[in-house]
């Protein structure tokens, strides 16, 4: 019977060790679970925290992204109209410079005539002086060669109007000079002290007429003025370019030029 009741107390205190071993495992377990459950809440919030920072700075991004393609597309439409008024400018240039070149090609015609018209003023005057003579009043001014000469030589009178016969003989010379520069024209000028212009004018076209008739040289290159001398007076011999064929020509330059 004692046999019996020490084994039964036995068992009934193994049970109870090992109830409390079980239980005392649980509780550790259960601390060990808490543990890893307050580490994980803890991750969790770190992670949710982090997760906060980073839609934060994601939308950041995102905005900076945005406002980086708002700027790329303002700077294209910028590099656009630059590339449109650039193209323009250039279009712009280009016109000048084919204007600049127009008028360049105008004005190398106006040189060009000038030019030449000064080398026939030199070549005028050589032949004068080699014909008339050294003694002979030449002069020039504003490309035109000027042989002056007195009234008394020329019509044996202030008054006359009528050339004298020995006088004739000096004009063909005149006329000479003249054949040999076909591309040049004359003035006669007579000049006056006294302010009557009508006297001079006869005795200018009493010249040409000798000109005109007796010489052979053509009439539309021969014209005749008058004007107050001052304290001169005689008859001026103006061997000049044609200035109406270079107004036609300049004329027609301006009028091609144009269009």
């Amino acid at each position: 019977m004692n046999i019996k009741l020490s084994i039964f107390t036995l068992l009934f205190i193994s049970c109870l060790s090992l109830h409390a071993q079980r239980k005392s495992d649980l509780i550790n377990e259960i601390n060990l679970l808490k543990a890893k459950l307050d580490s994980t809440n803890i991750e969790l919030a770190s992670s949710k925290k982090n997760g906060s920072v980073n839609a934060e700075k994601a939308a950041s991004f995102e905005k900076q992204v945005v406002d980086l393609q708002n700027a790329n597309s303002t700077l294209l439409k910028n590099l656009n109209s630059f590339a449109q008024i650039s193209s323009k400018n250039s279009e712009s240039v280009n016109k000048a410079l084919a204007s600049l070149e127009e008028k360049e090609k105008q004005l190398s015609v106006f040189t060009d005539a000038i030019s030449s018209h000064d080398s026939t003023a030199v070549v005028v005057l050589t032949n004068a002086k080699q014909t008339l003579g050294e003694n002979a009043k030449i002069g020039v001014a504003n490309g035109t060669v000027i042989i002056s000469k007195d009234l008394t030589s020329l019509y044996g009178s202030d008054t006359n109007t009528n050339v004298t016969e020995e006088a004739k003989a000096w004009l063909n010379k005149i006329a000479t000079v003249l054949s040999a520069n076909p591309k040049t024209t004359i003035t006669i000028e007579g000049l006056s002290m006294t302010g009557d212009l009508n006297t001079p004018t006869l005795q200018a076209t009493s010249i040409a007429n000798i000109l005109i008739k007796d010489m052979a040289i053509a009439k539309d290159r021969v014209n005749v003025n008058a004007k107050d001398g001052g304290f001169k007076e005689g008859i001026n011999f103006k061997i000049h370019p044609n200035y109406e064929a270079f107004y036609l020509m300049a004329r027609e330059a301006i009028k091609n030029g144009n269009n």
